[in-house]
């Protein structure tokens, strides 16, 4: 008995050991410092080779790796704003293994740093009353499947209460989920903020999936209009004319946008498209020899935006969007900024139009 007691004691101290040696050491990253550099650290002692890419670099650099197999390098200076970053490990995009905040994407794999600074930005978490985020099922029609999306109330919101609300429906970008306008856009955190300073009209913002595959992509408009609203206006207590109901959307959401609201101009008061892309077979459809009534749309929306970015790789065609549509004698607004296709506009638009509308 006592030989088998301490053939047990063996084999579980050498179990402990081994494991303790096959367990990669506790570290931190990303590390936010006082003079807004951040340092990022991976574990590997196989890897050969360790970058960081970020939207706050202009280039990958190099980690260098210690004794230990933690491979590090600290950025210094890096403006306050949230960034997407990854390391490449051996020439392979991998999220940092160590950070909990992940940019909510179906094709990029990257992790997300907040790098805050001394003075609170739109997006930042203040000390003022706060909306909530609530996960909802629906039942889509159009899909023939159930699908879920986002609901922002604003705060002090009562769903039996007399108050009814206007209703922003918010669309991400193409690879991005229902998720990334919460998780990297803050579209919550900017819109506590704006209504707490008095600068936006309190309202209900609906983030669906636009990602409709294997469906026809063109079948997320149907399923604006005839799921997603009537879903909405039946749970819900908004307003349901035009002149409280606003469409917009970043980049694929952009382009979406667009389809949306100028196919049902009569039940959007505000379209604001950011960067869009429309270079897809519904906008050739919807605005190829397009024959606009301009006057009644110019009465029917009250605010028409177009924003972009002088480094966004869909600049040229964003300005050609914004000449057709100038020429067809619909008026817009084209908000251009520096800086590229990057949340760190797209929270400057969102900002921007929750300004705007419902006004």
């Amino acid at each position: 008995m006592k030989t088998i007691t301490n053939g047990f004691l063996i084999l579980f101290l050498f179990s402990t050991c081994l494991f303790a040696q096959q367990r990669p050491p506790a570290i931190s990253s990303p590390d936010v410092n006082a003079d807004n550099s951040v340092t990022f650290r991976y574990f590997s002692k196989k890897a050969q080779k360790v970058t960081l890419s970020g939207e706050f670099l202009k280039a990958p650099v190099s980690m260098t790796k210690d004794t230990s197999g933690i491979w590090s390098v600290t950025i210094p200076n890096i403006t306050p704003d949230i960034y997407p970053y990854s390391f490449y490990v051996d020439s392979v995009q991998i999220a940092d293994p160590n950070n909990t905040f992940i940019f909510a994407n179906e094709r990029f794999k990257r992790s997300i740093v907040d790098v805050q600074g001394k003075t609170p930005l739109v997006h930042s978490l203040q000390n003022v009353p706060h909306g909530k985020i609530h996960y909802q099922y629906y039942n889509s029609k159009t899909l023939g499947r159930t699908r879920d999306l986002l609901v922002y109330t604003p705060p002090n919101f009562d769903a039996s209460g007399k108050t009814k609300y206007p209703v922003l429906y918010l669309i991400h970008g193409g690879s991005d989920t229902q998720e990334t306008w919460t998780k990297v856009g803050r579209a919550n955190l900017i819109a506590d903020n704006l209504i707490a300073q008095g600068k936006a009209t309190p309202m209900i913002i609906v983030m669906p999936y636009g990602n409709v595959r294997p469906s026809p992509m063109p079948d997320f408009t149907k399923e604006v209009i005839n799921d997603i609203i009537p879903f909405i206006e039946a749970n819900y207590p908004v307003k349901t004319d035009s002149k409280n109901r606003a469409v917009a959307g970043f980049s694929v959401g952009g382009g979406q946008t667009l389809n949306i609201g100028f196919t049902n101009t009569d039940k959007f008061g505000y379209i604001c498209s950011y960067a869009p892309y429309t270079a897809t077979e519904e906008f050739k459809k919807n605005f190829t020899d397009w024959n606009p009534d301009a006057n009644l749309i110019n009465k029917q929306v009250k605010l028409f935006t177009i924003s972009v970015g002088t480094d966004d790789f869909l600049y040229e065609s964003v300005k050609q969007n914004i000449a057709m549509f100038q020429e067809k004698k619909i008026k817009v607004e084209p908000l251009i900024v520096s800086g590229g296709h990057t949340w760190m506009n797209c929270k400057l638009f969102l900002a921007n139009s929750l300004q705007k509308i419902f006004k």
